[in-house]
């Protein structure tokens, strides 16, 4: 049973499709805790329709016309995101904007492990994974036309004040350690020296691996996309190397020689020769950020979920790390240097 209008979205269709369809079917996709996403078959063809929340959201979140601007700005590029087909952002035909794309095809590991694979074939995963990310940093925003995608000035600075704003917008409990990183990050913030279009949540449940290779055919989810540091983005993959490994993206814990995963050093020697780089810098500064973002995305989850609007089933699993990610971060921000400036910031 869909919770949209069907024969409103019919209506609607009708002006985006060759012909005004006859019999659609809407199944909604597990998973994911932002905008909700449908498999929408028209006529016995398949398409992926992506809407905002229904509800009160917080301000400048599930802005699904920056998705759709984005996707259409990358797929001719030949970048694997998605072809988009339409943009509706009128309210009244489903009750919130949304957009259609193309369904791609293929495989999605919601287990960074992936248990069912080689150890040959979870290193090709891994290296198509990281290269699909160098590509994407390699992309000239003004060539594609997305010059004014993100806002002007140091990056870091602007999400830690971004974050902070959406933490505060939706904070439910008085979090010590979230108050110690709301004091740290924006007066170590470090020098921004690269601008490239970043995905904001890359990691290997938002790909889509060929059926029969390890080819990425599609990347998804770029909510949380904009033009800021590269190096964002990277570190939010690397997180996963010091996750604990749980049947999520996490890997630590696992013997990575053992299971052909590669290294987290092999990742960074990769993604520095495929965007020309000498090194990467110290990330635990970049670790406590990605966290920090990490808990404002989630107490954002927890505040829809104690509201009942909440995208998922699984959003009290995601709220469940709440007190894990908040001790994670501190003990980034302290291998950081927060700790040597002493433990009463907070």
């Amino acid at each position: 049973m869909s919770d949209l209008d069907v024969a409103r979205l019919g209506q609607w269709l009708a002006g985006v499709l060759p012909a005004a369809p006859a019999d659609i079917r809407l199944e909604k996709f597990p998973g994911g805790q932002s905008n909700p996403t449908y498999r929408m078959t028209v006529d016995g063809r398949d398409y992926v329709l992506r809407r905002r929340p229904f509800g009160p959201l917080l301000p400048s979140a599930h802005a699904v016309e920056r998705e759709y601007r984005l996707i259409s700005a990358l797929h001719p590029t030949g970048f694997p995101a998605p072809a988009p087909l339409a943009l509706c952002q009128d309210d009244a035909v489903i009750g919130s904007a949304f957009y259609v794309m193309e369904l791609v095809e293929g495989r999605t590991f919601w287990n960074g492990a992936l248990p069912d694979l080689s150890p040959p074939e979870r290193r090709a995963a891994y290296e198509a994974m990281v290269d699909t990310l160098a590509q994407l940093h390699s992309v000239d925003p003004v060539a594609v036309g997305l010059e004014d995608f993100g806002r002007p000035g140091n990056y870091f600075e602007r999400q830690v004040a971004r974050w902070t704003k959406q933490y505060r917008a939706a904070q439910t409990d008085d979090l010590p350690e979230v108050e110690r990183l709301i004091d740290f990050l924006p007066r170590t913030a470090p020098e921004q020296t690269r601008t490239a279009i970043i995905h904001g949540d890359y990691r290997i449940d938002n790909l889509i691996y060929a059926p029969d290779s390890m080819t990425v055919r599609a990347v998804l989810d770029w909510e949380l996309a904009t033009l800021g540091d590269p190096l964002a983005d990277f570190a939010y993959l690397a997180m996963n190397w010091i996750l604990p490994a749980d049947g999520r993206a996490g890997l630590n814990g696992l013997d990575l020689e053992a299971a052909g995963i590669p290294s987290l050093d092999d990742m960074a020697q990769r993604y520095c020769a495929a965007t020309g780089r000498d090194a990467l810098p110290d990330l635990h500064w970049h670790f406590a950020f990605n966290l920090f973002r990490l808990i404002g995305i989630i107490q954002g989850v927890k505040k829809r979920m104690l509201s009942g609007n909440a995208s998922s089933a699984k959003a009290a699993d995601a709220v469940a790390m709440l007190p894990a990610l908040t001790t994670a971060a501190w003990r980034e921000a302290r291998l950081a240097g927060a700790a040597t400036e002493g433990q009463g910031a907070c």
